[in-house]
């Protein structure tokens, strides 16, 4: 079975990036040339399509994403729970016209990274911490004139299921400074495909969209309203997946958090 699995990851693999790096390579000159497009919009769509269906008929985990509804008119940042690749393509089709916060190192990489600012990707520098903020308030308040929504992983980087969290200062100074709405997503796809897995397993990854935020309230309340929303839906959608039968041993780490939760939980 994991033998299999394997397989059908490598298979994924190959075509996942085979594509990207074609398509890469396409939008990068194009952005280079004619900067935003409606083909490069395009691309991005089917990107993010085909990759959910390799992921399905390749390595078997499907998707299933509820809550759109939630997703107000107008300007607002979707705040996801990052634990996989599976987030960026999942939230994508859903957004409209998305501005994906994303690391600085990304958008260095040759017709990538151009690529990325052709679909309106907004970059953040890490390693300067506080002071890369007014450079991505910038970026982000542009992006909203234009009519994007911002997609921002709170935690920075993908975190493992149960993980304990770690939200970021830079999503509550967007919240206080540009005055629309959060809403969060929740989702338990770091079962399927974590971060350091060499196997993308079988089944089905989940995200919800939640009830938006509303502007205006004291930093301290926002960021403990967000993580009252994010935290315990995702962990509901975690061990609903649990109970229902996972195609994938449990590592150590991942058992433990759960026994945490459940004690009784059969391992």
């Amino acid at each position: 079975m994991i033998f299999v699995q394997t397989l059908r990851t490598i298979l994924f693999y190959l075509l996942f990036i085979g594509q990207t790096a074609v398509i890469a390579i396409v939008l990068g000159i194009v952005g280079l040339v004619a900067g935003r497009t409606s083909f490069s919009w395009a691309m991005a769509q089917y990107w993010c399509w085909s990759n959910l269906q390799f992921l399905r008929v390749v390595a078997g985990l499907k998707t299933d994403v509820q809550g759109q509804e939630n997703i107000p008119a107008g300007g607002c940042i979707i705040a996801s729970k990052h634990q996989s690749d599976w987030d960026v393509f999942s939230i994508f089709p859903h957004t409209g016209r998305p501005a994906y916060i994303v690391k600085k190192e990304l958008m260095r990489i040759p017709f990538f990274g151009w690529a990325a600012r052709s679909l309106d990707c907004i970059e953040v520098d890490r390693r300067k911490g506080a002071e890369a903020i007014p450079e991505m308030m910038r970026q982000a308040r542009s992006a909203l004139d234009r009519g994007c929504r911002l997609v921002i992983f709170p935690e920075g980087t993908r975190k493992a299921p149960l993980a304990p969290p770690d939200y970021k200062q830079g999503l509550v100074r967007m919240y206080v400074e540009l005055g629309v709405p959060v809403v969060p997503v929740a989702l338990n796809a770091g079962l399927f495909w974590g971060r350091n897995s060499l196997n993308i397993w079988p089944g089905t990854a989940r995200a919800r969209i939640l009830a938006p935020i509303e502007p205006g309230l004291a930093p301290d309340v926002f960021l403990e309203r967000l993580k009252s929303a994010i935290e315990p839906e995702s962990t509901r959608l975690i061990l609903e997946a649990v109970d229902a039968g996972l195609n994938r041993p449990l590592d150590p780490p991942l058992q433990a958090r759960l026994d945490m939760l459940r004690p009784s939980t059969t391992h």
